[in-house]
């Protein structure tokens, strides 16, 4: 009797659990089916647990639901493979014609992964029957269910039968029902795409999409593009996409202006969110254009019209197609002469967020004008929008910087650019002191080591000192990279040299009505440590002896344990750099200067400083071993 009762148990827990009168108790219980199923086995999985869940699915929570579609759609292993998976579709096609769109929208992203586990037998004689019955229910939850289904069957049938599939979906294209209307142009894109796919990998095949198919195909976009419904309307633009890149892989031109003239009626509807869902994707729509230049000259005036709309949204998307767009145009003159000029305007615009959106691409144009055309035209535009009010204007323009100066070259970029930075690292928004920073490296690597100790390294020391943790965390990090450019000479002439003398040294260039920097300030003298431990893989081994080492070695006795304990993390980093390189006396140094100091720290009276230096005493030890 016993072993009877720990037979069942599992599935007895789950029932209990499934009865409690509180839902997260009941969704907990659900998330563990898996485990219950594994320890059940597939027989008694298939044949006690299937059963008493196709009861659950029908008198239960929406959150309950939702959790139970998820896990079933990874059930097909535990209930002894794809051969006993009707159950599986039976209860997934009860939670896909609920009401509710999270347990809707589950069950059928599960009924997806299942599909592909089914035999072409199987598919037919059940996700078919499925499809059919789903799509021509009575009620819209229904047919909304049906639409996700589609795609993991269209290229598995044959001719005929796809063809009943596709009207099939046309008539759910051309539905009473917004929503099923809605749903149905949301997938219908995934279904071409895979009738694409299935066209490049299989160019014999019999199943491959014809001109039936593109007929029926053809009027689903059609009764889309003339909805009533600006929902739906807006959907067409990713059909569009979709069959222009179908026609573009099997080289059809033929239907290139019927297309063209959809996409301009897009382009230019009445509703503001059919144009700015055309505008998002007005480059992928271009795109399938380049091989006519006629048809792509025949694009210019829109792409204008929508730089120029009166709804901010539709700008802001337009703004970030600029460069991919204009790369397709092969006459540069049409840009500087039509585009530029609206650009300009653009970089002026009232709304912040469509000058955000502008200052991301508009630096990509400079790769695609000549070095004369980027400097008078598009340079004023860049420094305009570096002095924005707007704080990711500037951020925006800064980081993609690095495009320009392989047009214009550095040292006239630099010019212009020099006054800005040193404007941006002072900054009130410290992510934008951020963003100049992480530009440092690409402009040094341009500059040269005297151009730069002359204009930035100033800057890039003061860093050191910002209010903001993750400034000087770059700051840190930027030094690094710097010394990594420049070599172990120059971090320890200009960077180490200036860091150990800190109680000298004053923050800031002007000496007059700056303090000297404040030693005794826990902050500072952290920093120190952190930019040292950061550069000392970087460096000679002699300079990590001379004075690295010996840096580390004053603040063993700090006041401060989080300090401390720091110290015993750069022990660690100083012996694995002496370790790595060839100093003839290096394992002496380890053992007579690091190792006993690590010793002070492992006998600490903080417990954080001795687990730390006991950390670094285990990995120093492995290292000399």
């Amino acid at each position: 009797m016993e072993e009877f009762n720990d037979d069942f148990y599992p599935l007895a827990l789950l029932m209990d659990e499934l009865k409690h009168d509180d839902v997260s108790n009941r969704v907990e219980a659900m998330q563990k089916l898996d485990l219950i199923a594994i320890a059940l086995g597939p027989e008694r999985t298939l044949h006690e647990l299937l059963p008493f869940l196709n009861d659950v699915a029908q008198d239960d929570e929406e959150e309950v639901f939702a959790v139970l579609a998820e896990k079933l759609g990874d059930f097909v292993p535990l209930v002894g493979g794809h051969q006993n998976a009707e159950p599986l579709i039976h209860i997934l096609a009860i939670l896909g014609a609920m009401e509710e769109p999270i347990v809707r929208d589950t069950a059928v992203e599960s009924l997806n992964k299942i599909a592909p586990e089914l035999t072409d037998d199987e598919l037919n004689s059940l996700f078919l029957e499925l499809i059919r019955s789903l799509s021509q229910g009575d009620w819209f939850s229904k047919k909304v269910a049906s639409c996700g289904l589609y795609k993991s069957v269209i290229v598995r049938v044959d001719a005929p039968l796809r063809r009943e599939l596709l009207m099939l979906y046309n008539s759910l294209v051309s539905d009473d029902s917004p929503m099923v209307r809605r749903s149905a142009a949301k997938h219908l894109p995934a279904i071409i795409d895979k009738l694409t796919e299935y066209s490049k990998e299989n160019p014999a095949s019999s199943k491959k999409v014809d001109d039936n198919d593109l007929e029926i195909i053809s009027k689903m976009f059609h009764h889309l593009i003339n909805d009533a419904q600006d929902s739906v309307k807006l959907l067409s633009i990713d059909v569009l996409v979709a069959i222009l890149e179908y026609f573009y892989f099997i080289q059809d031109s033929s239907h290139n202006s019927d297309c063209l003239v959809s996409a301009l009626k897009l382009i230019k509807d009445d509703s503001w969110r059919v144009r700015y869902a055309a505008a998002d994707k007005f480059s992928n729509i271009a795109n399938n254009f380049k091989e006519s230049e006629a048809d792509l000259l025949r694009l210019i005036d829109p792409f204008i019209g929508l730089m120029k709309d009166n709804e901010g949204e539709v700008r802001k998307a337009i703004a970030k197609q600029l460069p991919d767009f204009c790369k397709l145009l092969r006459d540069p003159s049409i840009i500087e002469s039509k585009i530029i000029p609206v650009v300009d305007e653009l970089s002026q615009d009232p709304h912040e967020n469509v000058r955000a959106s502008l200052a991301s691409t508009v630096t990509g144009l400079s790769p695609i004008l000549s070095k004369q055309s980027t400097t008078d035209k598009l340079l004023p535009i860049f420094l305009a929008m570096l002095k924005d009010e707007f704080p990711d204007v500037r951020l925006n323009i800064i980081s993609n910087l690095s495009v320009v100066n392989e047009t214009i070259g550095i040292q006239l970029l630099s010019t212009n650019l020099l006054p800005a930075i040193t404007e941006l690292a002072q900054d009130g928004k410290w992510r934008v002191r951020l963003a100049i920073i992480e530009y440092i490296p690409k402009l040094a690597t341009q500059l040269g080591v005297e151009f730069f100790n002359k204009e930035l390294l100033t800057l890039c020391t003061s860093w050191l000192w910002d209010p903001v943790f993750a400034v000087r965390d770059a700051a840190v990090n930027n030094l690094k990279d710097l010394t990594t450019i420049f070599g172990s000479q120059w971090a320890e002439v200009l960077i180490i040299t200036h860091l150990l003398n800190i109680r000298d040294e004053k923050i800031g260039d002007d000496d007059v009505d700056k303090e000297p920097v404040n030693f005794s300030n826990f902050i500072i003298r952290i920093t120190c440590l952190f930019a040292i431990t950061k550069l000392t893989p970087e460096l000679e081994a002699s300079v990590i002896t001379k004075k690295t080492l010996p840096f580390i070695h004053l603040l063993i006795a700090d006041p401060v344990p989080n300090l401390r304990f720091n110290v015993a993390k750069s022990y660690l980093v100083a012996a694995e750099a002496l370790a790595k390189s060839d100093y003839a006396e290096k394992k002496k140094v380890i053992e007579t200067e690091i190792v006993p100091n690590v010793n002070v720290l492992v006998n600490d009276s903080d417990v954080d400083v001795r687990y730390y230096g006991q950390k670094s005493l285990d990995s120093i030890k492995e290292l000399t071993a």
